[in-house]
């Protein structure tokens, strides 16, 4: 019997989950739609599942996480493609693998600057599933990436329901309209300005609160983004919108 012949007799509902999945995912609009669905699907399947994100390859070999569950999961993936290593870049090239993991980042050779990296902001497992590229240009080559908080933390079992999951983004990928670069970069720059707008604004009201400088205010936002697990933009627009106080400083009393 196969990992994932076990794993849907333990959970007998994972059938009925993928094909729920599936229709949402044929009825997305567009591929930024596809993505998230397919990262907070992953991170409500899969048991180990802490942080959730997605890497695109474009073209010209440049790696970017168009979503992602949380922030922290995009500053684990931009490790990855700052140093070129890890499970995320493995995956994501045209001619890597299916899958890459780790079970602790802490101690794994392979990746001596991304592996301690990872495990310094409290996430010592990984696993990175492949999404296949269209068939139709400009091709682009992906991955899905689920962080864990503890070792050994994603079961043989449940990397056997990422590969599937995989599958199935890269077919609803294929049935959206198609994948341009262009596409997910205006995503992108448009999510980077309203971040930056927001971002700003909470700037300026901690700077005035505690009458702190700019660097010392964005250090508290990243922080406490990082503490309470919720986006750095989430949490900007939280200050400003609805005046949210924060934690104090580590240089106060």
């Amino acid at each position: 019997m196969s990992e994932w012949e076990k794993v849907a007799g333990e959970r007998p509902g994972l059938g009925r989950q993928f094909g729920s999945l599936t229709r949402a995912l044929l009825d997305s609009g567009s591929v930024v739609s596809v993505l998230e669905r397919v990262v907070f699907a992953a991170r409500e399947i899969v048991p180990g599942a802490d942080l959730v994100s997605v890497t695109l390859r474009s073209p010209d070999g440049a790696f970017h996480t168009p979503v992602e569950t949380s922030g922290v999961a995009s500053d684990l993936d931009q490790l990855q493609y700052r140093f070129g290593e890890g499970a995320c870049v493995e995956a994501a090239r045209p001619a890597g693998p299916a899958m890459a993991a780790s079970d602790d980042l802490a101690a794994d050779p392979r990746w001596p600057r991304f592996g301690p990296a990872a495990a310094a902001l409290g996430f010592r497992s990984l696993v990175s599933t492949a999404l296949l590229p269209d068939a139709a240009r400009p091709q682009l080559s992906g991955a899905l990436n689920v962080y864990s908080r503890r070792p050994h933390g994603i079961a043989p079992a449940e990397r056997d329901v990422l590969l599937l999951l995989a599958t199935h983004a890269s077919l609803a990928l294929a049935t959206t309209r198609a994948v341009t670069r262009g596409e997910l970069k205006a995503e992108q720059l448009r999510r980077a300005l309203d971040s930056r707008d927001a971002i700003g604004q909470a700037k300026g009201i901690l700077m005035a609160r505690r009458a702190i400088s700019a660097e010392e205010a964005f250090d508290l936002l990243r922080r406490t983004s990082q503490d309470v697990n919720v986006k750095l933009r989430d949490l900007a627009e939280a200050v400003t919108t609805h005046g949210v106080e924060l934690g104090a400083a580590d240089d106060e009393p």
